[in-house]
């Protein structure tokens, strides 16, 4: 099945953030997060579990940095097919059936730029880690967080060669109305572009808080006709006594969720500051 059928009875709820839900259990700073898969795989699928059980319709997988250019950092290059496949495995495992898993793919952390990494690098280590995941049986890949349009490019090349189902996200974070990716693209270059490269899906995910993301949603809609996702954070980050802290409260988040469906949103769930409180609150918004 494709995004159409699924998207065919209306917009689907997504999950909200992995990371901070991982730290609760015990990840410390620095830590890679990924590799929990292979040696916390019962607190990854702890997660995976309570997005579902919260409602969403659609979970992620814990491999945002599982590509082996990033993985090398970390000294687990040599683990990418296996972090890849655990995380996969895990939340299929949670979803049983009752959740879609769209795995995450994340940037490299490198730029193209200024020559840190080549296209080449890049579409090999994208491949790889694609394959691994639809290998594992998950029904669409998401690449998200992205900020520079020829790596989006790159990586969409590379997980479409897998047959699935891709939807490519940016954050939008910069400028005077947060409006642009880092690299400076807006909202109507990132869709024309993943459109023409043939993403099936577009849309944009941490970067702002859901107000700002509703502007950027119907800027999205009004450029391209693909299904969108749509991930905001709960609100801007702000540093108090030393942590980072998100001010939008799970009621305010979800009471929002519905300008999102109004501007165009397909699927909608939430990114850093997100729970699966917030994921059962915009769940229950938008059943009603």
């Amino acid at each position: 099945m494709g995004l159409a059928e699924w998207l065919a009875r209306g917009p689907l709820v997504a999950d909200g953030a992995w990371g901070t839900e991982l730290q609760a259990r015990g990840l410390d700073a620095g830590e890679c997060p990924d590799a929990w898969n292979l040696k916390h795989p019962d607190k990854v699928l702890e997660v995976a579990a309570a997005y579902v059980a919260a409602g969403s319709q659609v979970i992620l997988t814990n491999t945002f940095r599982s590509n082996r250019v990033t993985l090398a950092g970390h000294g687990l290059a040599d683990e990418t097919v296996a972090i890849n496949r655990a995380g996969a495995r895990l939340s299929l495992e949670a979803a049983r059936g009752r959740a879609l898993v769209f795995a995450s793919i994340g940037p490299s952390g490198k730029m193209l730029l200024t020559g840190e990494a080549t296209e080449e690098q890049l579409f090999s280590a994208f491949q790889e880690q694609a394959g691994a995941l639809a290998s594992a049986g998950v029904d669409a890949l998401l690449i998200e967080t992205m900020s520079d349009i020829e790596e989006a490019r790159i990586a969409l090349r590379a997980a479409r060669s897998t047959g699935l189902p891709v939807i490519v996200s940016f954050a939008f974070d910069t400028g005077k109305n947060k409006d642009r990716t880092m690299m400076g693209s807006t909202p109507e270059q990132v869709a024309a572009a993943m459109a023409e490269a043939g993403a099936d899906g577009v849309g944009a995910n941490c970067g702002v808080g859901i107000s700002a993301a509703v502007a950027l949603c119907k800027r999205l809609r009004a450029a391209c006709s693909l299904p969108l996702w749509v991930k905001p954070n709960a609100g801007l980050p702000e540093m108090v006594e030393g942590v980072v802290t998100y001010r939008t409260g799970a009621e305010e988040f979800a009471a929002r969720a519905p300008e999102l469906v109004a501007a165009g949103a397909s699927f909608v769930g939430g990114c850093c500051g997100s729970d699966p409180g917030f994921i059962r609150a915009v769940a229950m918004g938008l059943a009603s």
